[in-house]
């Protein structure tokens, strides 16, 4: 492919391929610098461009590739070079969050303590410890089948005894509320 044919063809599918951009990217500045990497892109190919039974359909494919490797990677093209309009998402959670995370573990571990033996031992191998069902199963001495019911079934007491103690915690906090 000649620079001339290059100019016929790719570059009268910017605003194709900027549409394209736009769409997936939500931003003008990284839709436009989508493109213009594009465009390199394919240029540094135009050997191989004549290949390719559609042109069009192969620049929109690398935009789209390209704009979803940006979004995977969780960089802003304008990011990269200027770091005022790059996202930071700070996944820390706040201290709220941290003291109710504790506390929900707290609970949780003071559910399961209360279990029937045979429940609580087998939940512990299970989801704290992380073993297998048939890890479980060997050691708990059940048939697979069995142990998978008792599980089911100690699960639901969790969730039943946790449901329970959020709705009280709830309804004591709101009730507090109305006194003040």
């Amino acid at each position: 492919m000649t620079r001339l044919e290059f100019n016929n063809q790719v570059l009268l599918l910017s605003r194709k391929l900027y549409i394209v951009a736009f769409r997936l990217l939500r931003r003008q500045d990284e839709a436009e610098d989508a493109v213009q990497e594009v465009f390199i892109k394919l240029w540094n190919r135009i050997d191989e461009l004549g290949k390719y039974n559609s042109l069009e359909a192969y620049a929109v494919t690398t935009i789209k590739n390209y704009c979803i490797d940006m979004l995977r990677k969780g960089k802003s093209i304008v990011g990269e070079e200027n770091p005022s309009h790059f996202n930071v998402m700070n996944n820390d959670p706040s201290p709220h969050e941290e003291l109710e995370n504790n506390e929900t573990s707290q609970l949780l571990g003071r559910i399961i303590d209360n279990l029937p033996e045979m429940y609580r031992d087998i939940i512990r191998l299970k989801d704290i410890d992380g073993l297998s069902y048939d890890e479980v199963a060997e050691i708990a001495d059940q048939n697979i089948n069995t142990l998978r019911v008792n599980i089911s079934r100690a699960r639901k007491m969790i969730r039943d005894e946790f449901k329970r103690n959020r709705y009280e915690y709830r309804g004591n906090l709101q009730a507090s509320r109305e006194v003040l």
